[in-house]
């Protein structure tokens, strides 16, 4: 089965040269618990975009989907951004190259840069939702039921997930770990508080009461 032709549940993956090449990319670059867990969150939020009737574009969808998290990687640990703008930057530096037209690419980044940001994205493009309904899905286990086991286990015997919860709390730990200021009011403080004991949350009140305003 060639790569851009892998499925699961009724769901294909767009055999377009652009998704290819982001297949080839997101392989070969990251760890396999990466690429599988990108390959889970198209399929996942594929089928979640059907569940909610969303009209979407399945090839920037999968795009976004694969470099979702490509901001973890080594080379943005000492970026001093959050790794999802790493990783949307990333993914419109890609869809550029193909010549893929601004408005699309807009959304890819949008998707991407929000995938971590929740009650926003879901009210957004089709694109930008279905990201983060994919990610929600994959590791939070949000709307569980909502995809037919039958589903559900295709595309895990597809892109398996051994000790998926704790490999993906680690990749989240040493993607963030030597920038702890970009977890200010977003879910990865919640990572670095439970493995670095010297951690220390920005408080949102604090910041305002101590801010330089007199008043």
């Amino acid at each position: 089965m060639g790569i851009d032709r892998a499925g699961a549940a009724n769901v294909d993956v767009p055999a377009t040269k652009p998704a290819r090449e982001a297949t080839e990319l997101i392989r070969d670059t990251t760890s396999e618990l990466i690429y599988h867990h990108s390959r889970r969150v198209y399929f996942f939020g594929s089928l979640q975009g059907r569940n909610r009737g969303l009209s979407f574009d399945p090839e920037l969808l999968y795009i976004a989907a694969m470099f979702h998290d490509v901001g973890l990687g080594d080379t943005f640990r000492d970026s001093g951004r959050r790794f999802e703008v790493d990783g949307a930057d990333e993914a419109r530096r890609f869809l550029r190259a193909h010549g893929i037209p601004e408005d699309s690419v807009r959304r890819v980044w949008t998707a991407i840069a929000l995938h971590t940001t929740p009650g926003i994205p879901e009210f957004m493009e089709p694109e930008v939702a279905l990201v983060t309904a994919g990610v929600e899905y994959d590791v939070l286990g949000i709307g569980y039921d909502a995809i037919p086991e039958a589903d559900r286990a295709e595309i895990v015997a597809l892109h398996p997930r051994p000790d998926f919860k704790h490999g993906i709390l680690q990749a989240f730990h040493d993607g963030i770990r030597r920038k702890p200021e970009t977890t200010f009011g977003n879910v990865k403080a919640d990572v670095l508080e439970h493995f670095e004991p010297d951690f220390q949350r920005g408080d949102f009140v604090r910041t305002i009461l101590e801010s330089p305003w007199k008043e």
